[in-house]
């Protein structure tokens, strides 16, 4: 890597459309602190070359004939977790968002999104935050569609989520989880250890049967347990 990139937020971008493609390098040739780490279509090559030369962000458009993108999107996530997958999409629709939400993407953007959106959707999701949250906390209904699917995929009635309640300090996180903060954010709110927030989620995940924190607050949006202002 070029020493004059590595202090930048490393991004590849995966499409099957050359001038979507060239668009996207020409946005970030522009921004100071992003570097484009790789480029390349959708395809069985992806997951080696993100191997070779792993970037914090993965921009991966998922328009196509079949669901290629999303299978790839889970991919990338299963073999390099700490990778913030954003997928863009010319439909952008509920179940897409719900397949984009289960295959653990952090961002689901329209690719009529602007550059100067797109550049800051970057940027957080290299600060770790997960904007494809607000898509539910914003939206009431989607959060009810997403969370149905959910039920519909794990087979879980709704007793079965309150068979191990939270606790108030775990509702206490889970709303700061609800309302974008990051471990590192809540423990200082809350005065105690990152670990301790760490455990608390393991256990609010475990108790919602979530399997993940996007799952935990929509399921917490939907029982109640947590309200969004």
């Amino acid at each position: 890597m070029n020493n004059n990139n590595k202090n930048k937020i490393q991004v590849f971008i995966i499409s099957q459309q050359s001038l979507f493609k060239q668009g996207v390098e020409q946005t970030f040739s522009e921004v100071e602190d992003i570097a484009i780490s790789g480029i390349t279509a959708v395809d069985d090559g992806v997951i080696k070359a993100i191997d070779n030369l792993p970037p914090d962000v993965a921009l991966l458009d998922i328009d196509g004939p079949s669901d290629n993108g999303i299978e790839l999107a889970k991919k990338i996530k299963q073999r390099s977790p700490n990778i913030g997958v954003i997928v863009l999409s010319s439909n952008m629709d509920d179940n897409q968002l719900f397949l984009a939400l289960k295959a653990q993407a952090v961002a689901y953007l329209s690719k009529e999104v602007t550059s100067e959106q797109l550049v800051e959707t970057v940027r957080r999701v290299a600060r770790g935050e997960h904007p494809i949250n607000e898509y539910l906390t914003d939206r009431p209904k989607v959060a009810e569609h997403v969370l149905q699917q959910f039920q519909e995929l794990s087979a879980r009635s709704e007793a079965e989520a309150f068979m191990s309640p939270l606790t108030p300090r775990e509702i206490e996180i889970l709303q700061y989880i609800a309302e974008g903060y990051l471990n590192k954010q809540i423990a200082a709110e809350l005065g105690i250890s990152e670990q301790t927030i760490k455990n608390h989620v393991t256990s609010i995940l475990r108790k919602l049967n979530a399997n993940a924190r996007t799952e935990a607050v929509v399921v917490a949006i939907k029982q109640g347990l947590i309200t969004i202002n």
